[in-house]
């Protein structure tokens, strides 16, 4: 009776034991939502409102890793590097299409808009960019370049070119960027191309001028427009009260998330 007692005690326990090994483990550092952020180890692209947000969670326990680049946080999470990664929607769509072991969480952490930062000591042009851009969206030229970019439909079917009569002799309107924010602004070849590039081309051939396009870090693209390196600052850049105090931006131009990309 004994030895009966012992094999069905035995028997149970290597029962749970083999349930335990069928179950999914659920990864040390996984992240499934917002709530789970705090404690964890999160990459952000420096500088940008990403890093922001992530920032909050520093007081409860999670650490930070700041990138230059959008493209090197995601890589050290699909290294096993970071839990997570906060950034905007569509680059955050373009680096899972290309990464089949990453995912987009559904829950999203904020909602914002894009504007272009220009010096708040250059009113006039920021007035007259104002003007060209309410031009550009009631002729549809704005929606139009944002649907070549995204949208399974309309991806690649509507290029923005320039008129042909332009008249450049108003000068360069030089733009500080950061090209590792598809589809924003990336390189094709050596060339920068994406949403910000056309639409600030569409805005210079508004204003007769010529575009120059400089591919920079993106901490450092207020500074670069605040010292008159460069005469505007087009990054996918959210409007945000800290950036207002050394920057000014123009009426916005599109809507964007932020994000979390996770390890599958």
């Amino acid at each position: 009776m004994k030895n009966m007692k012992k094999i069905v005690a035995l028997s149970m326990t290597a029962a749970v034991m083999a349930a335990a090994f069928a179950m999914p483990a659920m990864a040390e550092g996984t992240v499934t939502c917002v709530d789970d952020l705090p404690g964890k180890t999160i990459g952000v692209q420096l500088g940008t409102t990403g890093d922001i947000y992530a920032s909050d969670y520093e007081e409860e326990g999670s650490t930070i890793e700041r990138f230059n680049k959008g493209n090197d946080a995601v890589m050290a999470l699909k290294q096993g590097k970071l839990d997570c990664v906060i950034i905007d929607e569509q680059p955050a769509k373009a680096f899972v299409e290309k990464n089949d072991d990453l995912t987009i969480l559904d829950e999203e952490m904020a909602l914002e808009e894009y504007a272009i930062a220009v010096s708040k000591d250059n009113a006039e042009l920021t007035e007259k960019i104002n003007g060209a851009l309410a031009e550009l969206k009631e002729e549809g030229t704005v929606d139009s370049i944002i649907a070549n970019y995204i949208g399974d439909d309309t991806k690649g079917t509507c290029p923005y070119e320039s008129p042909e009569d332009v008249d450049r002799s108003n000068g360069t309107l030089v733009m500080a960027t950061n090209a590792y924010f598809p589809p924003y602004e990336y390189y094709e070849g050596q060339e920068v191309v994406g949403i910000d590039v056309d639409m600030a081309q569409a805005i210079a051939d508004k204003l007769g001028m010529e575009l120059q396009v400089d591919d920079i870090d993106f901490d450092a693209i207020i500074a670069a427009v605040k010292s008159g390196k460069a005469d505007i600052g087009v990054a996918g850049m959210t409007v945000t009260e800290d950036r207002l105090k050394n920057i000014d931006f123009t009426d916005t131009y599109a809507t964007a998330k932020q994000v979390i990309i996770v390890r599958k």
